[in-house]
């Protein structure tokens, strides 16, 4: 039903009404959510509220250029952090998960760390490269689209496992796998990847498929990976990473987040 009403909600927010409507709707939308704007178009250029969702910046922000330091991709809020343990992590505080049936494969340790970004409707919707990224796979995993806030958290086990989701396989700087995992929510119609347009998410009920690259696909940091249709988490996978981060701190993408 979840997928249902996702996929319905997108229909709406991709319609680009009549200009003095739309603009109704935009401007509801911001003051709904108290969207702040003052680094993006104004609110009446958006033809339609997906568009509004989707913003992007209207200039390029700044961060730490340097390899060690890892940036966040995401305008969101910290849920959780820490190192996986016994190949478990956690989705909220009290709530583990499986990190290898999430991924869809590997089994990570404790040289790994894991952080939970959580992007409100209120946020801004584009994902960037964290650091330095090699992409050598990319895995889909159709799901169910249960809401990703905190009370859903804390109320549905295994949700990050349970939900949509798209994984980018990729090496950092020294060498090691990074994990960056995009997962839908209730209202997420669609989750983009720039660079891989086979992949077509909430299409199909429990698609699975995967792609391969012989050659890497190199990802500067701070490059934009991709968009969400609507709020949602991004969970990364790191090794050897040490976070700079408070449970619920509120982060921008460009702020630096953890060194190598």
């Amino acid at each position: 039903m979840t997928n249902l009403i996702s996929r319905l909600f997108g229909k709406f927010a991709s319609h680009k009404f009549a200009r003095w409507f739309q603009n109704i709707i935009n401007r509801t939308y911001v003051s709904m959510f108290k969207i702040d704007l003052s680094e993006f178009a104004p609110v009446q250029t958006y033809a339609s509220l997906n568009d509004l969702f989707t913003r992007a910046l209207s200039k390029p922000r700044s961060f730490n250029a340097e390899s060690n330091v890892m940036i966040s991709p995401t305008d969101s809020m910290i849920m959780a952090f820490g190192s996986v343990d016994r190949d478990l992590a956690l989705q909220i505080k009290g709530m583990e998960y499986s990190v290898s049936e999430l991924l869809g494969g590997e089994r990570l340790n404790s040289s790994y760390s894991f952080i939970n970004f959580y992007l409100s409707p209120r946020d801004y919707h584009r994902y960037h490269a964290p650091c330095d990224m090699e992409i050598f796979e990319v895995r889909y995993f159709g799901g169910e689209l249960l809401a990703v806030n905190k009370p859903s958290l804390l109320r549905n086990k295994n949700l990050f496992v349970r939900n949509e989701r798209v994984v980018v396989c990729a090496k950092d700087k020294n060498g090691a796998n990074l994990y960056f995992v995009a997962i839908g929510a209730l209202n997420v119609g669609k989750m983009l990847l720039h660079f891989e347009p086979r992949i077509q998410t909430n299409a199909h009920p429990n698609q699975k498929c995967k792609f391969s690259y012989a050659q890497s696909i190199r990802i500067k940091k701070g490059e934009e990976l991709g968009m969400f249709m609507m709020g949602s988490t991004v969970v990364l996978f790191a090794k050897d990473i040490n976070p700079e981060l408070v449970v619920e701190q509120k982060v921008s993408y460009g702020d630096s987040i953890a060194t190598f």
